[in-house]
């Protein structure tokens, strides 16, 4: 697993940046997604992806321990779409 520190470690040590300078860069970022899709906005960055908001309906589901109906509510979610070059990268 990469974590955010190591990202951002990686960024800092490749452009000559504190690693301070290089947390805040990968904060910005996120913070940009995050603000993006909380507006309702897809964020693409190319080469890598597409994040966009999609809604789900209320749905009805079960219970496995009882077998009793409920009922989900409506929620949005934040799905990844990879981009093609991710996919191929992933595939060699």
């Amino acid at each position: 697993m990469t974590t955010t520190n190591e990202i951002a470690d990686k960024i800092a040590s490749e452009h000559g940046l504190t690693k301070a300078q290089g947390k805040a860069i990968v904060e910005a970022v996120i913070a940009s997604i995050t603000e993006a899709a909380v507006a309702g906005n897809e964020t693409s960055l190319p080469g890598f992806g597409k994040f966009k908001v999609k809604a789900t309906p209320e749905r009805e589901a079960r219970n496995p321990s009882t077998g009793a109906t409920i009922k989900v509510a409506a929620a949005k979610k934040l799905a990844f779409t990879p981009a093609k070059a991710l996919k191929d990268a992933l595939n060699k």
